[in-house]
């Protein structure tokens, strides 16, 4: 009685186990049914052509049968019309027992065909539902990826949460502060830029006065005018403090 119940309980861990495998993945346990179908129908096919060709022997047979009857028959004919009863009769016996092993040959064969025809509508059968099976089996298994893909994006959802509680948040964080600091960066940049305006509007002024007096050196040189309506201006060329007032000299000789 204990053993009796060790072995049940043993039989009841056997089984849960074998459940766990079997519900691990589905996907491969219907494959290898698959496979094991598989199997059994190429056996089953080999078996089917080996009886075929008992059927074809049982057929050839046949055909021996009926030629052998239709010899006997014209044998039979033949000793009758040459008035040769007694050899006619045997004749006639064996022809007889010929007929006799053709309808037995007959009706085994139509069996054999019988069933061979049975066991090939069955095989074609089977092979169809083989092939719904192996279209199942792809399409539970793009919809078995698919769901667990569609339940992982839903986890992933959950924790793109950018909360600044979060570790996604904080990291959010420290890029805005970093984008801010470059764009103080560029503000500040910009905002300094003004320095030196004024030395270099002094620079510009000097460098539009020079040119003033280098044309107006030019036209005297040139004859078109004279030098006592082009006076020399020659503190223009000096570079340093000057030059502000040479310039402001030079724009009242042009008013």
């Amino acid at each position: 009685m204990i053993f009796g119940k060790m072995w049940r309980a043993l039989r009841a861990q056997l089984n849960k186990l074998a459940n766990f495998f079997w519900t691990v993945d589905p996907i491969a346990q219907m494959q290898y049914e698959y496979d094991s179908a598989v199997a059994q129908l190429k056996e089953g096919r080999e078996g089917l052509e080996q009886y075929r060709a008992l059927v074809e022997r049982v057929g050839r047979q046949v055909a021996n049968d009926k030629q052998h009857v239709a010899s006997l028959e014209a044998k039979v004919k033949a000793y009758l019309t040459a008035g040769d009863r007694e050899t006619a009769s045997r004749f006639a016996l064996e022809l007889q027992r010929a007929k006799t092993q053709l309808a037995e040959n007959e009706a085994q064969l139509q069996m054999h065909e019988q069933a061979y025809n049975n066991n090939v509508t069955k095989i074609k059968h089977a092979t169809k539902k083989l092939a719904d099976v192996r279209t199942k089996i792809a399409k539970y298994d793009a919809e078995l990826k698919m769901s667990k893909a569609e339940s992982e994006m839903a986890k992933l959802a959950q924790n793109f949460n950018f909360d600044v509680t979060t570790d996604f948040g904080q990291i959010e964080q420290v890029i805005q502060d970093r984008i801010s600091l470059n764009r103080a960066k560029v503000r500040v940049a910009a905002d300094l830029s003004g320095e030196g305006l004024e030395t270099i509007a002094q620079e510009e002024a000097m460098e539009k006065a020079l040119a003033e007096s280098a044309l107006r050196e030019f036209e005297v040189q040139a004859g078109l005018r004279t030098p006592e309506t082009a006076p020399a201006v020659a503190a223009e060329k000096q570079l340093g403090p000057g030059v502000e007032e040479s310039a402001k000299n030079v724009q009242t000789e042009q008013g």
